[in-house]
């Protein structure tokens, strides 16, 4: 989860996260290169003067000018691209999850077993406890195991809300009458935080998303158990 004055990305938790990671340290890479590389030259111009009264115009530098930052688009243009493919590609799921934006909590259901649906809300202040996280944790975590294909379909059942998970590298748009799907793979077991990224109404900030990666023994014993009661 995000800590305080972190500028940096969260640990990716899937494969897809680490993807962008890369992507975005590649990007970065590129932007702090050229912004040197114009720094530099705009720190010369104090002291020197490039001036040529006789040169009207140069074809070969236009050229060269214009065809590095093109060279330099299509570096950053193609990984960027194959990225947009991978985040769309949805492999054969081993399970379905199926969340329903609410004002201003969101159900799950898990489609692959009889009866195993929940509503998440979020703990209020006065009622969490000492090692709880203030406008993050829940009642019922999602439970999911972790080396998993697992599949989401993304709804709503009032406004526009947004399901994000910010170490998956999962954002998709909760929407009234259409159902969004998004796929991924958790690589660790651990706690992970989300929250509703579109802005649904006065206690939008209050929908938070906790999802508890565990084993599959673990959690096929949770569903076992979920079952029965």
């Amino acid at each position: 989860m995000a800590t305080w004055a972190s500028l940096s990305l969260q640990d990716s938790t899937s494969p897809i996260m680490e993807q962008m990671i890369f992507f975005h340290d590649h990007v970065m890479l590129v932007l702090i290169s050229i912004l040197s590389f114009v720094g530099y030259l705009m720190l010369t111009l104090f002291s020197n003067s490039f001036i040529n009264r006789y040169m009207l115009e140069n074809q070969p530098i236009e050229i060269i000018w214009t065809s590095i930052p093109a060279v330099i688009l299509i570096f950053i243009a193609l990984p960027s691209l194959r990225l947009l493919y991978l985040l769309d590609e949805v492999n054969n799921a081993s399970l379905t999850l199926k969340t329903v934006g609410h004002q201003w909590y969101w159900s799950y259901e898990y489609s692959d077993f009889l009866q195993v649906e929940f509503d998440s809300y979020m703990i209020p202040s006065n009622e969490l406890e000492n090692s709880g996280f203030r406008l993050l944790d829940v009642d019922n975590r999602t439970v999911l195991p972790m080396n998993t294909q697992t599949r989401v379909l993304v709804t709503a059942a009032d406004v526009i809300h947004s399901w994000t998970v910010p170490t998956l590298g999962i954002k998709a748009d909760a929407t009234p009458g259409r159902l969004n799907q998004v796929s991924f793979l958790i690589t660790r077991p651990g706690l992970f935080y989300g929250q509703c990224s579109e802005i649904c109404g006065v206690n939008h900030s209050f929908m938070p998303i906790v999802i508890e990666s565990t084993s599959i023994d673990s959690f096929l014993n949770w569903i076992s158990l979920s079952t029965e009661s």
